[in-house]
């Protein structure tokens, strides 16, 4: 029987760390990301330099309830603008030479025909579920399944995961109420960017749709009940990059709701999870607290799509650079003084 091979302590890592030619701490929360790295890959060494970008999109039936500034048929329109590379992910990805695969997991209306994409489609949209569950517990596991298959169609070291879905922030703060026991109206936000009237009318569809069930749910529940097929398939291919050894870029309050669902699925991912930007959405910021998870950026965006774990990667990517690239006080022959 062989032993287990030997595992990265704490303080292994942060001696590397301050072995660096710096004073102690003077990168101060770079050092605290490469630490992350270090831990999660199990090498003071960690070469992560590539990223690739995944961007799921699916509709919801609760934005046939009027909880959307924006009509379901946007959903198709936005996956025909990633496709042609005029999304504001593209544009960001593009900047950084980051591939983008975009994912039919459920749009409404008839399939897509497109050479490159990726289509998964459960179905064309999930139920209103101020009704009933949004979707089976069938439909959910293929969309679980799915996102696993789609990160083995993936080889970048991180991976980011993005998502599209008009009604989809009021999807999320039900599945993040469900799953946390946060008060939903400290979830709920203007989405899209609905008035004063709109976010009431929101509020109370929500409200409702919650009464449906236990205050309490288990993810795989929660996400059969209240998520779209876009963030159970990337809940999948969460879990999955991150057992494959992969980084996992958390983007905004959609992408957190569904970590909060893997991990819910998965405690042991955490590890591999780096939250990327607070957004402007009040739900994400109760949700992080909720998480105990420090994010990299605060730029007041509300966007979605990934842009702000593609904004992060470059973090990402030179604290990885520090650790495997940065001399230290005795190779350099600088005195520590």
């Amino acid at each position: 029987m062989t032993s287990n091979p030997h595992r990265l302590s704490d303080a292994e890592i942060q001696g590397f760390i301050d072995g660096k030619t710096k004073p102690l701490g003077a990168l101060g929360r770079v050092e605290t990301l490469a630490a992350q790295l270090a831990r999660f890959c199990n090498t003071l060494t960690p070469r992560i330099d590539t990223c690739e970008l995944v961007i799921f999109a699916a509709d919801h039936g609760i934005a046939l309830e009027g909880v959307s500034a924006f009509p379901q048929a946007v959903t198709q329109q936005m996956v025909q603008n990633f496709l042609a590379g005029g999304a504001a992910a593209n544009v960001f990805a593009r900047s950084q030479g980051i591939p983008v695969h975009v994912v039919d997991a459920g749009v409404a209306g008839d399939p897509i025909d497109h050479p490159k994409l990726w289509s998964r489609r459960i179905a064309p949209g999930t139920e209103s579920s101020l009704h009933g569950p949004a979707m089976s517990a069938a439909e959910r596991d293929a969309a679980l399944n799915a996102g696993a298959r789609i990160v083995a169609n993936t080889s970048a070291k991180a991976l980011a995961f993005g998502e599209m879905g008009i009604g989809n922030t009021a999807s999320a703060s039900l599945l993040a109420h469900k799953l946390s026991g946060l008060a939903l109206n400290d979830l709920i936000g203007r989405g899209t960017g609905v008035d004063d009237a709109g976010l009431a009318h929101k509020s109370a569809i929500l409200a409702q749709a919650s009464q449906r069930t236990a205050p309490s749910l288990s993810a795989d529940t929660a996400l059969s009940e209240y998520a779209g097929f876009e963030m159970v398939m990337m809940a999948g291919a969460m879990q999955a990059a991150a057992e494959d050894g992969r980084i996992v870029l958390v983007d905004g309050f959609i992408a957190t709701t569904t970590a909060a669902a893997a991990l819910g699925r998965a405690p042991h991912i955490r590890p591999a999870m780096v939250f990327c930007h607070r957004s402007q959405e009040a739900g994400h910021r109760v949700l992080l607290e909720w998480l105990t998870a420090d994010p990299l950026l605060d730029m007041d965006m509300r966007l979605g799509e990934g842009t702000g774990a593609l904004l992060a990667w470059p973090l990402v990517k030179a604290a990885s650079a520090m650790l495997c690239d940065m001399a230290s006080f005795d190779s350099a022959g600088v005195s520590q003084g």
